[in-house]
Order: C-alpha cells, then structure tokens, then sequence
C-alpha cells in the first residue's frame, strides 16, 4: 500500500472509530523526518526521542483542533520546535547564559560522534549549534528539510524577509566557523 495523503489521515485521525489508525498512520509517515529535525536541535539521541515523544503525545492530544490552516507537517514541525525549545530551556536552568548551553549541545556533539567520523561535517554541526537559536532553526529547516521560507514562516511564526536574512547570516556564519577552525 502506497503512501497516503495528509488529508486522507487526518480525516482518519478526526474519527473517534479510526483515530488510533490515523494516528498510527501519521507518526509511520513523520516520526523518521520530524525525529531528525529535532535530532538537529537537540543534539543528544536521547533527548531527541523524549522531544519526539512529546511531539507526537500532543498531536494527538490536539489533532482534533487541527484546522488545516497550515499543512500538517508545518504543524507537526511547529509542536516539535517548540517542544525542543522547551528542553533546551529547562537545560538552561543549569547553566547561566546561551554561550553556556551552546558548549553543552557542542560537547554533546562531540561525545556522541562516530569514531572516524569526517571532522569536517563535526565542524559543519559545531558551526550551526553555535549560531543563534533563530538562525540556527531556519537553517536547519532550510538546509536539510529543504523547506520553503513560506513553510518555515509558518513553523517559526516569522515573517519571510526576517527569514531570507537569518538564513544568509547563518551561512555566512557558519562558513566562517568552518574557513577559521
């Protein structure tokens, strides 16, 4: 059986006799794609299966409400931003300020790397784990999940132009990192 649309799982999902199915449905078509995402903010394996976990707890939770004013993935991306904005604060707790919890995703990084892993692409995700939280988000979302900055705009509740600049300060920065490290 192919792929199915979004329109056909969410018509699932609202469903009381086939939500369940839908639901199921959904997470088989996401949870690899939206885990990466989240795996790109937080860093850690671990954390990233928590975060998806609360991602998908919450989809269900609220998919009844789901308007289909956005598509579905802008908003599975959107609850899995904010869930991993949600960890990466609670983790600042223990630390005192941004440069604090950048150290930690980059020793992280650098803990949970293969060994004879090319060091440049540990250099590329240092690079990016060390711009700011904004630009990092629209990186990632642009770079790897190849999406539009009309998507992203709806996943960060941004406007595109604030989008197009954060997204060329990140590279710039991060070539940098990369052409001095």
């Amino acid at each position: 059986m192919g792929e199915r649309s979004d329109e056909f799982i969410l018509s699932m999902c609202k469903r009381v006799e086939s939500k369940d199915a839908g639901f199921t449905l959904l997470m088989n078509k996401y949870k690899e794609k939206i885990y990466w995402h989240i795996r790109r903010i937080v860093v850690s394996h671990h954390d990233a299966q928590d975060v998806l976990q609360e991602t998908f707890i919450n989809v269900y939770r609220h998919i009844d409400k789901f308007e289909g004013k956005s598509k579905l993935y802008t908003w599975l991306y959107r609850i899995a931003v904010n869930e991993s904005i949600r960890l990466l604060n609670n983790k600042k707790i223990d630390v005192t300020s941004y440069e604090e919890i950048c150290d930690y995703l980059v020793n992280t990084l650098r803990d949970t790397s293969i060994e004879g892993c090319d060091s440049i692409l540990i250099k590329f995700q240092e690079a990016i784990l060390k711009l700011p939280e904004k630009q990092r988000m629209v990186f990632n979302l642009r770079y790897y999940e190849e999406l539009s900055y009309e998507d992203i705009s709806e996943i960060l509740n941004s406007s595109v132009n604030a989008l197009k600049t954060n997204y060329h300060l990140a590279r710039e920065k991060v070539k940098k990192y990369i052409l001095n490290n």
